[in-house]
């Protein structure tokens, strides 16, 4: 399980509406079919690089759902969009939320729930 230290930083703050980031698109996950959107966020304050997935089914309403994690320097290069959700699942924690959860974002782990 990857060990990722809280700092207390705002970018951590999961119903945040923290815009501190350096964004860049990783590509679309499209296992499954659910064409998950995942981007590389890197926070200006504390320099910490996160994964951060989204999905949306159109023709279902309130499905719309993210996550998101911090990944070390050393394992950034080794994410795609296809092992973007295994790797979630593999941190001790990660911050989650959407329209599919009714909420802004609260912290979870394990399990990531992006499939229909």
């Amino acid at each position: 399980m990857n060990k990722i230290q809280k700092l207390g930083c705002a970018c951590e703050k999961p119903t945040s509406d923290y815009t501190e980031y350096r964004t860049s698109e990783l590509g679309i996950d499209h296992t499954n079919g659910r064409y998950g959107e995942v981007s590389i966020q890197q926070c200006k304050l504390c320099q910490r690089i996160w994964i951060h997935y989204f999905v949306e089914y159109e023709s279902f309403s309130k499905s719309g759902r993210w996550y998101k994690g911090i990944v070390s320097k050393k394992d950034r290069p080794n994410i795609t969009p296809e092992n973007a959700v295994e790797f979630l699942e593999s941190l001790e924690w990660y911050v989650y939320g959407g329209s599919y959860f009714e909420s802004t974002g609260t912290f979870g782990q394990g399990k990531v729930n992006v499939d229909l």
